[in-house]
């Protein structure tokens, strides 16, 4: 169906990372991904995609039924392989919707959107400890200079690592350089699905955005839930 779109799941949340950390959103999350991260924290979107095809008309009235709700997260996975995410952010909109799309930046579409949140993927992403195929793919795949450039230059936009040791920021500043990312924002985030993980790794990468002048997002929602889906 041309209209529809694999949903693994839609819930009402607040944003936990990026520039509007804390902000009450509806996350739309679209199940499939063109990309195989070692450390996915959501592997029914792209390890083992879960869910079930919704038409577009159905997934703007659950969004709806959170009647509180002005801002809108469409993740995945990867929401932006798929065509008609187009179309269901240009449906969002009519209805008045902030609407943020959460992309690795390999792909570009043209949709109807307030912040795109890119989040590149560092070569502590490739899986070549599970699949050597899937991560020869993977690593092929990850970093698409063309495609982050034009979302770059067409939206107003943050890019987001996930940083899972020092040695990482060497390759973040040759991306943000090759990208000639603003350095407020180029946001840093510490991976991993635990609390006490994400906030020992949070105290050198905070000191590493004071040296550099990037911006530290926490992870809100595993501090506040732990790691659990649809929250």
């Amino acid at each position: 169906m041309t209209d529809a779109l694999r949903i693994a799941e839609i819930f009402y949340s607040l944003q936990g990372e990026g520039a509007l950390v804390g902000v009450p959103s509806v996350f739309v999350r679209v199940s499939g991904c063109n990309l195989r991260c070692s450390w996915c924290d959501t592997p029914y979107t792209s390890w083992v995609p879960e869910g079930d095809a919704m038409t577009l008309v159905e997934i703007v009235n659950r969004v709806r039924e959170y009647g509180a709700a002005k801002h809108v997260v469409i993740t995945g996975g990867e929401p932006m392989i798929f065509e008609p995410i187009a179309r269901l952010t240009q449906l969002l909109r009519e209805h008045g919707y902030h609407i943020t799309i959460e992309t690795a930046g390999t792909v570009y579409l043209q949709v109807a959107c307030d912040l795109m949140s890119i989040s590149p993927k560092l070569a502590n992403s490739t899986p070549w400890d599970r699949d050597e195929r899937l991560a020869a793919r993977h690593e092929e795949a990850r970093y698409r200079p063309e495609a982050l450039r034009r979302l770059m230059a067409e939206y107003s936009y943050q890019l987001k690592f996930v940083v899972a040791q020092p040695g990482d920021a060497d390759e973040i500043r040759r991306m943000v350089r090759d990208l000639g990312a603003d350095a407020e924002r180029t946001l840093l985030m510490p991976e991993g699905r635990e609390a006490a993980a994400l906030a020992e790794r949070g105290r050198w990468i905070a000191e590493l955005c004071k040296q550099e002048g990037w911006r530290y997002t926490p992870r809100l929602q595993v501090d506040l839930w732990g790691d659990r889906r649809g929250c």
